[in-house]
């Protein structure tokens, strides 16, 4: 960031603590303090896992800015000892170093990232959930409205049938009316569904708003049940005796 395409190893680089206000309060300046850059580590994410892009980060001597507590990250071989055992192990080595460092809070990476996760593990699966109860009340709501409204539509059929129609115009008809409809349902429900998913991006952890599988997938599960709404109800009354349908009810 500071010094492209440059060698850094052995630049200096220096931090100014915030000024206090002085007595009229006007900022107090303060001297820097100096670092030289003796190498270069790989980024890595340091907040949550929702941030899109890991900060800029500086390592500092721990003898700088000492801390109460620290962390310790131990790489271990694969198929060594459990993470019990080498707890125990780390403890004999930490007391022969300083016996009145306290070792606790002995985890895994897997544990820490679960910890991390949770919440949004939580919000994730009740959003999963919630949506697929919205898309099954969608698929059965649109069914049988779409179903209701052609089987309302007998004696018209009926009428149509006696005067010479074919089955297939008759399947036409309610097919447009639905391709129509749909297209309309299907283009302002995809437009909100953008909208509500660009509110909860800061929840959807590695992924965006626009998630074309997805609303592909709806989209089309939707035209299919629109599309067997039309269809069988139409298909039924072409089967039926014209002057049956006429009576209808």
């Amino acid at each position: 960031m500071h010094f492209p395409g440059e060698e850094v190893i052995g630049r200096r680089i220096g931090f100014v603590p915030s000024p206090p206000a002085g007595p009229a309060g006007a900022a107090v300046k303060l001297p820097g303090t100096w670092f030289t850059i003796v190498g270069i580590a790989p980024t890595v994410r340091q907040r949550g896992p929702q941030e899109q892009s890991a900060d800029p980060v500086v390592y500092l001597p721990i003898r700088f800015e000492p801390a109460l507590a620290a962390n310790v990250i131990l790489r271990t071989r694969e198929g060594s000892e459990s993470p019990a055992g080498l707890a125990g192990l780390m403890r004999t080595q930490l007391a022969a170093i300083d016996p009145d460092l306290p070792l606790f809070a002995v985890r895994t990476m897997d544990e820490n990232l679960a910890r991390a996760m949770w919440p949004y593990t939580v919000f994730g699966s009740m959003f999963a959930l919630f949506a697929f109860i919205a898309l099954l009340l969608s698929a059965v709501g649109l069914y049988a409205v779409t179903a209701y409204s052609v089987t309302q539509r007998t004696q018209e059929i009926g009428v149509r049938m006696a005067l010479g129609a074919q089955a297939r115009q008759v399947w036409w008809m309610f097919m447009r009316r639905m391709l129509v409809l749909l297209s309309v349902g299907v283009t302002v429900g995809l437009a909100g569904a953008v909208g509500v998913g660009k509110l909860l991006e800061s929840f959807l952890v590695g992924a965006g708003p626009y998630d074309p599988i997805t609303l592909t997938a709806i989209a089309a599960l939707l035209s299919v049940v629109a599309a067997a709404a039309s269809f069988w109800p139409a298909q039924r009354a072409t089967r039926l005796d014209p002057v049956a349908a006429l009576r209808y009810e």
